[in-house]
């Protein structure tokens, strides 16, 4: 069940301790309530502490491959060693605590494990179960990649996106992934060896209802953030260009027209009306129908994880046609929209994080972001140059120096 949208109550993230993340040995820093400034060159550590803040947001790294190499280089190079992330946050009049401790520790001769440990307000949590506790929406310059990149690159950012916003949804996503691992090295054994392909009906039933709630809520939030990113998109071309997101499941709820096998990207389909239940039994039914093709070919061939989502702009695929001003002012659109959604579903501003998106953007782009954010309660923005923001909004900021992993106040 969607939640219904929520009245707008205030969220703060007032206090970060980092310890032994990244170039950061130790940090204990206050933050504002509203615009925090992180000044410094390059390689000092400021995209490393919206990384933090982000990681405490979705327990997902964007520059990491594990979360091992999260840990200070000099702290890792011990059998032993702890990597601590610590935000004290307020939503509304109640106080919070959020921590993750990501525990190196010496296995065997010379072996090491990573354990992680997820603590609300002192209580252990998986991290699904903490997922949306604490949220934040990311801006990086490399982010282009959502729209240029391949189809799981989107995908990663749609789930990101929803799991903050959804209960339910991370681990409807976890249980899907483990179900279709689990049902790919079936197909793969009946292709080899044979057997029963009554054997599949199990893992049918977990693909087919797990993979229903994945479908059910991408398609609504796919809807409201279009609905989001187009009203921006077209503020900041000042009406040269509509935007469109268009969802293209690889299992389609929706029934095709008769005698039609595909549709023009451009076309708006209404999936909005369809239940959980009614995707879980199309799915299901799907399933059946071409087991004897997934058999022969040994893998899962339809699926949330095979789905696609393509931007837009006045009917031109922008991931594969869009100018460099295009992708970046679309990513912009699609990322401040997610703000605004993020808002709507769980009631109050996520944290926004900035890294050095000033220095990618013209004047007049410039101009409506900084204008954008005075309505924002929270956001960190990283900068090797000061003079692209203006008097007026250094003058309303909290700004910080950040230079070999130690921030201080200016």
């Amino acid at each position: 069940m969607r939640e219904k949208k929520r009245r707008s109550i205030s969220m703060h993230l007032s206090h970060l301790s980092l310890t032994n993340f990244r170039a950061f040995t130790r940090l204990d820093m206050d933050l504002p309530g509203r615009i925090l400034l992180l000044v410094g060159d390059n390689a000092q550590g400021k995209t490393s502490l919206l990384e933090a803040v982000y990681y405490l947001a979705t327990f997902s790294s964007f520059h990491a491959q594990n979360d091992r190499q999260l840990i200070n280089f000099v702290a890792g190079q011990s059998a032993q060693a702890v990597t601590r992330l610590v935000a004290d946050y307020q939503v509304d009049t109640h106080k919070h605590r959020l921590e993750v401790r990501l525990i190196l520790e010496a296995v065997g001769a010379n072996g090491t494990r990573l354990r992680k440990e997820i603590l609300v307000d002192g209580v252990k949590r998986s991290a699904n179960e903490a997922l949306g506790k604490f949220t934040a929406v990311i801006l990086l310059p490399q982010m282009t990649h959502i729209l240029e990149g391949g189809p799981e690159e989107r995908r990663r950012y749609l789930n990101l996106a929803i799991s903050q916003a959804i209960p339910g949804y991370a681990q409807a996503l976890a249980d899907y992934t483990q179900a279709i691992t689990q049902r790919n090295a079936l197909l793969k054994q009946l292709n080899e060896r044979g057997g029963d392909p009554g054997q599949l009906a199990y893992w049918d039933e977990m693909v087919a209802s797990r993979g229903a709630v994945l479908i059910y809520n991408r398609i609504h939030a796919i809807e409201e953030l279009e609905r989001l990113a187009a009203r921006t998109h077209d503020r900041l071309t000042h009406g040269a260009e509509v935007l469109r997101l268009v969802y293209h499941p690889s299992f389609d709820p929706l029934p095709m027209p008769e005698g039609q096998y595909t549709l023009p990207m451009q076309t708006t389909l209404q999936r909005t009306s369809l239940g959980v239940e009614k995707i879980r039994q199309g799915f299901l039914q799907r399933l059946s129908e071409i087991r004897g093709e997934e058999i022969a070919r040994g893998v899962t061939t339809i699926g949330p994880h095979r789905d696609e989502i393509r931007f837009l702009g006045n009917a031109i695929d922008l991931g594969d046609f869009g100018s460099r001003g295009q992708v970046r002012t679309t990513l912009l659109s699609l990322k401040l929209a997610e703000v605004d959604w993020l808002k709507e579903k769980t009631g109050h501003w996520p944290v926004l994080l900035l890294d050095e998106t000033l220095a990618e953007l013209d004047l007049q782009r410039r101009a409506d972001l900084l204008e954008y954010l005075s309505h924002c309660e929270q956001a960190l923005l990283t900068t090797t140059d000061l003079h692209l923001f203006s008097e007026e909004f250094v003058a309303q900021s909290k700004v910080c120096r950040v230079e070999s992993g130690i921030v201080s106040l200016e």
